[in-house]
């Protein structure tokens, strides 16, 4: 598992490790990553032209330590101060030493557009709003290089506890980072500005749990149910689905792909698309009695396609059982009636359903995912798992926020979400909490829009029948 921490957990522990350490020896140890990282992006450093942009923050000690590592090994360094009269005396002295030079902002456009690589050292994690007037201009020089960019720690103008972007920002190629991640690096729209993100190990002592974490393979494998010598359909879990219209037909059927390729023992279908769903999947439990009437289940799903009936969305919430809420459902629910359920709700939001739930604009939403997602989970008293190209999923009750890495741009696509909400209800049925049967079926349902797609483009039904390799893929 990935984990990042905000900038005070980050700050408290270089602190602690400083107190222990010999002066210095903590930036030592990041410059020596950094420098490692850039020779290896740069393949051969004898010779080549790197780029140092400097500000007044430790960050560009740790980018002026690492630029005088690679002059020793032949390359040409030269060190654009912005502040010259606060740049890091020890690593602007160390770099000089090695022969590499200082130069004004005047010179960076000669430089950086012969560079072949150049590094970010401008603002360190605390930074906010974007870059200031001064340096916003070399943020334009950056994007039209053809070097390589390598940000120290996070590029600059970025937010490092929230991954919004207020302004000019440095977009990097890759970004080494020290000591954790930050969640700026793993939250859109920041993460698109850090490129590939590479981990330094300086030594910090962080806490047990993290602002944010993001699941790997071994950790969906561990949560995923497998059945057992005794299982029989019931307790392999049964997921209600009530979903899809006479208009909407479509959402029902992918629902029910999503349940069943999720594991579930069985599916049961309530609404009026029962002859679509029996023809496509001849082993899902369809009834038109109402969610009430449909018979023992472990979980529901309720909203794909619903229209504007709210019906079964008042029946299904009213239920003790695990509940995901999806597309039209999310409009339909009663807001104090999702609160005052006792049993796990899973709310599954887009951008534009979760602006308009709490009242705010679609951009503001995209520009602060997770202030958003955790905004909206404690406003219903739900779990929600904010759609999007970073999935978020945040519990009422505060913890880490879980962050889904395997999204892929060619899930953007109609049904995608009805396809997600399925294979989450399975997941919810199987007995998983709502934070890991949302944050799982994210995981699957990314790796099987990767596979599916493989470059090309698919529709949602694709994305279902791609779910089982995605299983396998995770837990071979």
């Amino acid at each position: 598992m990935r984990t990042a921490y905000s900038v005070e957990t980050v700050r408290a522990a270089e602190r602690e490790l400083m107190a222990r350490l010999p002066e210095g020896a903590l930036m030592q140890r990041a410059a020596a990553g950094l420098a490692a990282a850039c020779g290896q992006l740069l393949g051969r450093v004898y010779g080549s032209r790197v780029v140092l942009l400097i500000g007044s923050g430790d960050n560009g000690g740790d980018a002026l330590y690492a630029g005088a590592r690679l002059a020793r090994r032949g390359a040409g360094v030269a060190a654009v101060l912005l502040s010259p009269e606060r740049t890091h005396a020890g690593g602007l002295e160390t770099l000089r030493r090695a022969g590499g030079r200082a130069v004004s902002p005047g010179d960076a456009e000669e430089l950086i557009g012969t560079a072949d690589l150049v590094v970010d050292g401008i603002v360190g994690i605390g930074g906010k709003g974007g870059l200031r007037a001064d340096a916003a201009p070399l943020a334009s020089l950056v994007a039209d290089t053809r070097a390589a960019v390598v940000a120290v720690d996070l590029p600059s103008g970025v937010e490092a506890d929230t991954g919004e972007v207020r302004g000019a920002a440095i977009r990097a190629d890759l970004t080494v980072t020290f000591g954790t991640h930050k969640p700026g690096l793993l939250i859109d729209p920041a993460r698109e500005y850090a490129g590939s993100v590479r981990l330094v190990d300086i030594g910090l002592e962080l806490p047990v749990e993290a602002e944010l974490e993001a699941l790997q393979h071994a950790d969906v494998a561990a949560l995923l149910p497998v059945p057992g010598g005794e299982s029989d359909k019931y307790r392999r879990g049964v997921v209600g689905i009530a979903a899809g219209s006479g208009r909407y037909p479509g959402a029902a059927v992918l629902a029910v792909a999503g349940a069943l390729r999720g594991g579930a023992g069985a599916v049961r279908y309530v609404g009026p698309a029962g002859d679509a769903v029996i023809s496509r999947f001849p082993e899902t439990l369809v009834s038109d009695k109402g969610p009430k009437h449909a018979g023992r289940v472990q979980s529901w799903v309720v909203g794909p396609g619903a229209g504007d009936d709210a019906s079964a969305v008042r029946e299904v919430l009213a239920a003790d059982v695990p509940v995901l809420v999806d597309a039209d459902g999310l409009r339909l629910a009663d807001p104090e009636a999702v609160r005052r359920r006792t049993a796990p709700t899973l709310m599954t939001p887009h951008a534009g359903e979760a602006a308009a739930l709490l009242g705010v604009s679609r951009e503001e939403v995209e520009g602060a995912r997770l202030f958003f997602a955790r905004e909206l989970a404690g406003r219903y008293a739900a779990t929600v798992l904010l759609k999007g190209s970073t999935t978020l999923v945040a519990d009422s009750g505060g913890g880490a926020v879980r962050v889904n890495p395997t999204g892929t741009a060619w899930l953007a696509t109609a049904g995608s979400g009805d396809v997600l909400s399925g294979l989450a209800g399975s997941l919810l049925a199987s007995g998983l909490s709502a934070l890991d049967a949302g944050s799982a079926a994210a995981y699957l349902h990314g790796l099987a829009g990767r596979f599916a797609a493989d470059g090309a483009p698919v529709g949602a039904h694709d994305v279902a029948a791609a779910i089982p390799g995605a299983w396998r893929d995770v837990c071979e």
